[in-house]
């Protein structure tokens, strides 16, 4: 005859019978969200926070001592007796099965990065590949011809294998504190660094590198569509073509309509084209380069500059080239968020899978474009890039329907990583609003805020018209957030011991990132300064 076991407490017991039965496989409790997707919410009225009020029922939530692995591991449940050994084993495996103790915040449903949890492998593969692939790996040829083959192969390979690092960082740190999810890039800066700091320090680079890069694609897109224009049309519409500023306009309206996509996860199958045509153009680039007659007066040899400083700072420009190439490390935490986590399968597994895949296909994108590219080149590589240097050199030798295609593929790739390097900012604004309101944006404001955002950035574009020296800048300036941050963030939070061998590297890694970031934003700057504001790529002869 069984006991019941008497030694536990009997409102415990009672309070965890009552707690119903949830068949295996059932998600996190939902809410349809105002694009109609499925997020986790807490229980109460309207899926928020249960009301508060004298008459309101308090719902009991098991706290982690009581349902820690330790308590509910199978020597210590052991002792307790039968009836109450089988409670908490169902209770434990509810707990595996929905990831109960993870706080849910009420606004996370209504917000495009976490509104929908339906992510995956290849969705973070499909968006990774995106946002680490597009017209930057463009421009890496430009950093060879101001550092030369060896530093420029040591550079380009330091730096992979340093954001490779640093991204796993990210990836793990994630889910670092039990019951916590950081969503985003400023949330996890702020619970390494503190509230104030951590947003002082991340908020600008993160939002900078966000606003710039769309900035970049607005006129790298506008442009390239302009040359499509060009060599599709010919003579035919040389009459009355369109101006440089008004093929900005253009890629800006089409930018827009994209983005009236509600969430992160809704633009996968964009990722997805994005990435394919990313691959594909970048491939087709260095093909048809070193497949065509390199220029006589070709040379290796670095670029000379008529000073030590000017030479310098080219040197700091072109490492910041080679940095900004590996972008994407602040919509890390944010594609995370789009995959839902439990107990059992947390969400950083499927996330790394994914990552894997899309860094190794970058990595045979980003090293061929660079080596095939200054090879073709060499110093002779125009300030635009490869593009620029093919259409410069061979328009007359490759068919037109190739090039043509080429340029079509950049353009698709560029309206593909506006939108996901857009998103955290899209999020910012609606977080703004839900915060004041307590109420969802309706589409009229979601879509006001994304007009208004994509014309801002065409406004920057045509008033700071250049690209290369940009991205200079850019990689300086955003360099703390892919190669230093991290390694602070795992000293705050993982806290290894003192004087070992992850506590030297991370703040090695860390300190050195710091100082790059200042020596490549101020040669990202003088670049700027000396190029006079001026037009310098994709110009046709």
């Amino acid at each position: 005859m069984e006991e019941r076991g008497t030694g536990a407490a009997p409102g415990l017991e009672a309070e965890l019978v009552s707690i119903p039965a949830t068949p295996r496989g059932v998600s996190t409790p939902e809410t349809v969200t105002p694009t109609g997707q499925r997020s986790p919410r807490p229980p109460g009225p309207g899926g928020g926070a249960p009301a508060a009020g004298a008459n309101s029922v308090k719902s009991w939530t098991p706290t982690p001592a009581m349902v820690s692995p330790r308590f509910l591991s199978p020597s210590i449940s052991s002792t307790v007796g039968t009836p109450m050994k089988r409670v908490l084993v169902n209770l434990r495996g509810y707990l595996e099965e929905v990831g109960h103790l993870t706080k849910l915040n009420p606004q996370d449903a209504w917000l495009p990065i976490t509104e929908s949890r339906n992510g995956n492998a290849h969705y973070a593969a499909f968006h990774n590949l995106n946002a680490g692939i597009g017209f930057q790996a463009l421009l890496l040829p430009v950093a060879f011809a101001f550092l030369g083959w060896s530093w420029g192969m040591i550079a380009l390979t330091i730096a992979y294998f340093w954001q490779l690092y640093t991204l796993w960082i990210l990836v793990k740190l994630h889910e670092a504190v039990p019951g916590r999810r950081y969503n985003r890039y400023v949330e996890l800066a702020q619970a390494a660094f503190g509230e104030r700091l951590g947003v002082w320090l991340a908020l600008f680079p993160t939002v900078y590198l966000s606003a710039g890069t769309a900035t970049a694609l607005i006129l790298i897109g506008g442009e390239t569509m302009k040359l499509f224009f060009q060599i599709v049309c010919g003579s035919l519409c040389s009459s009355n073509p369109l101006s440089t500023v008004e093929w900005y306009l253009v890629f800006t309206i089409l930018c827009i309509v994209l983005s009236q996509l509600p969430n992160l996860n809704s633009i996968a199958g964009l990722s997805l084209i994005g990435a394919v045509t990313a691959i594909t153009y970048a491939t087709m680039a260095w093909v048809l380069s070193v497949s065509q007659e390199r220029p006589p007066s070709i040379s290796y040899q670095p670029l000379a500059s008529p000073s030590f400083g000017a030479t310098a700072f080219s040197i700091l420009n072109a490492l910041g080239i080679i940095a900004f190439a590996f972008r994407g490390h602040n919509l890390a935490l944010e594609i995370q968020a789009t995959m839902p986590s439990t107990f059992k399968h947390p969400a950083h597994v499927p996330m790394w899978r994914g990552a894997k895949v899309a860094y190794l296909l970058i990595a045979l994108c980003l090293f061929p474009i660079a080596i095939g590219g200054f090879w073709a080149y060499g110093n002779l590589m125009p300030a635009g890039g490869i593009l620029n240097a093919l259409y410069a050199f061979h328009s007359h030798d490759i068919p037109r329907g190739l090039l043509a295609t080429t340029f079509l593929l950049v353009v698709f790739n560029c309206l593909s990583s506006f939108q996901i390097y857009s998103m955290p900012v899209f999020d910012s604004f609606e977080a703004g609003y839900t915060s004041r309101t307590n109420r969802p944006c309706s589409i009229w404001v979601r879509s006001g805020f994304r007009v208004f955002y994509g014309f801002i950035s065409f406004f920057i574009g045509v008033a700071l018209p250049f690209l290369s020296s940009l991205a200079g800048l850019l990689g300086g300036l955003t360099l703390p957030v892919t190669f230093a941050y991290p390694c602070f963030m795992w000293i705050g939070i993982k806290k290894p011991q003192r004087f070992s061998f992850s506590w030297y590297l991370n703040w090695s890694l860390g300190i050195i990132g710091m100082a790059f970031s200042l020596a490549l934003s101020a040669g990202g700057v003088w670049s700027m300064v000396n190029s006079g504001l001026k037009l310098k790529f994709f110009k046709p002869n």
